[in-house]
């Protein structure tokens, strides 16, 4: 009977001026639970009851926390009691300032979790209140010592990335975005902040149905790539939408579908094509990242009552169940979606592509484009133009010696182009501007 009154306790500690609120339900005793890992990302709105059952069943019984800097209890009932995963505790802990994130009680509950969730609300508040605190430090040992399961719905989902958008100066919708991808309303960031192996290298976006969010995600990928010289990759979900990612990396697309068309998206730079990096991405253009329409390739899914729809996140490219692929493309500021067919490739992030740099001169160019060797071996390289549609022109060589190549662009028209130089594994790509 003692036990079971545990169980039935709920409790708030909270005091003026104080720095958090808590909010309990469950049994007061710690117990040490084997948590199975994972990460549940939801798109906001309502929560997907079979995602959150998800994320319970992967806290093995242990204690559940939620970390949010508005709001109250409204999670502790629900996964304590409603959703039928029994578990020892659920804790709320409201941040209501940054000096919370120093308090021992936030670090000795954050120590005790085995679950940690995210809630709604404000990225660039969580970023300011946690990123660089004891809390990120304690999560992310907390993930990788004890393998606990991690999650977040909107703002929650947003920060669990390696890349992720900090809202800094505000939202921004799309249109905005491709107009400029460097205006002050788009604030990419990657500074070290929530680490989990399964999203490095990855942005996440929500509530992507509405509005619709395809365009901005499309910046903050060329965003990366232009900040970084490395190929992001996104998971984006509607709002009624959730992925669960599991240890090996499989990711389940959990919602509605066939009542309601609730999907999840993975996207990617196309790999299958020889260029790949966006033809314009500068401060106070519209961004151009189109490559002949096929600029980004995007795997849609279903999200189902049984999450039976997966994307594996080791390749980007092997699928469960039913989902469709699409090429992405943005072509001066104005975005467009095709039908399209699976990849047959693996993206590489960009590592190898930023190990050799060339001189390239003059450019803008107007007759003849001289690349320098700097010593390297170029006989084998393969050298390609392209156009702003990703279609390949003839550029002839005028001369080739060991110190430089000349290409004769005199039957160029005016216009952008991307120079691809491949070597072995190895690429460099610029953008050359014919005048």
């Amino acid at each position: 009977m003692y036990k079971m009154f545990l169980f039935s306790i709920f409790f708030q500690v909270a005091g003026f001026g104080q720095n958090y609120t808590s909010y309990f339900t469950g049994d007061t005793s710690n117990i040490t639970t084997n948590p199975k890992g994972g990460v549940c990302l939801m798109g906001g709105a309502t929560e997907d009851d079979n995602a959150m059952k998800w994320f319970l069943q992967q806290a093995n019984g242990g204690d559940i926390l939620v970390l949010r800097a508005t709001g109250s209890d409204g999670y502790n009932d629900y996964l304590y009691t409603t959703l039928g995963i029994p578990v020892n505790s659920v804790e709320t802990v409201v941040c209501n300032n940054a000096n919370a994130s120093n308090d021992l009680y936030l670090a000795e509950r954050i120590q005790r979790a085995e679950a940690i969730w995210f809630a709604g609300g404000d990225q660039w508040t969580y970023i300011t209140y946690w990123r660089n605190t004891p809390v990120d430090s304690l999560v992310n040992r907390a993930i990788a010592e004890r393998n606990i399961v991690i999650g977040g719905t909107s703002a929650g989902m947003v920060i669990q990335g390696q890349h992720y958008f900090s809202a800094e100066n505000g939202t921004v919708t799309s249109a905005t975005a491709m107009a400029n991808p460097f205006g002050n309303l788009v604030t990419v960031d990657n500074a070290p902040f929530i680490e989990n192996e399964y999203l490095v290298n990855v942005i996440t976006d929500t509530h992507f149905d509405s509005p619709d969010r395809r365009g901005r995600l499309a910046t903050f990928l060329a965003r990366i790539y232009a900040d970084n010289g490395t190929y992001g990759k996104a998971i984006a979900c509607d709002e009624y939408t959730a992925v669960c990612i599991d240890t090996n990396g499989i990711a389940r697309v959990y919602g509605g579908y066939p009542a309601y068309d609730e999907e999840a998206y993975f996207v990617q730079a196309n790999c299958d094509l020889v260029v790949q990096a966006p033809e314009i991405c500068s401060a106070g253009l519209p961004l151009t990242w189109n490559l002949g329409s096929q600029a980004l390739k995007v795997y849609r899914v279903k999200g189902t009552a049984a999450g039976s729809n997966s994307f594996d996140l080791n390749d980007w490219k092997s699928v469960g169940g039913n989902g469709d692929w699409l090429d992405w493309s943005v072509n001066a500021g104005v975005f467009s979606e095709i039908p399209s067919v699976s990849i047959d490739c693996v993206l590489d992030l960009g590592v190898e592509a930023d190990s050799f740099m060339l001189p390239i001169y003059p450019n803008p160019s107007t007759n003849k484009l001289k690349i320098e060797t700097n010593g390297m071996d170029l006989s084998a390289a393969k050298i390609i133009m392209y156009n702003s549609l990703g279609q390949e022109i003839s550029v002839p060589v005028s001369t080739a010696s060991t110190n430089f190549i000349e290409l004769n662009t005199s039957g160029l028209e005016n216009g952008i182009y991307c120079l691809s130089v491949r070597l072995g594994n190895k690429i460099m790509c610029r953008k050359i501007v014919k005048q």
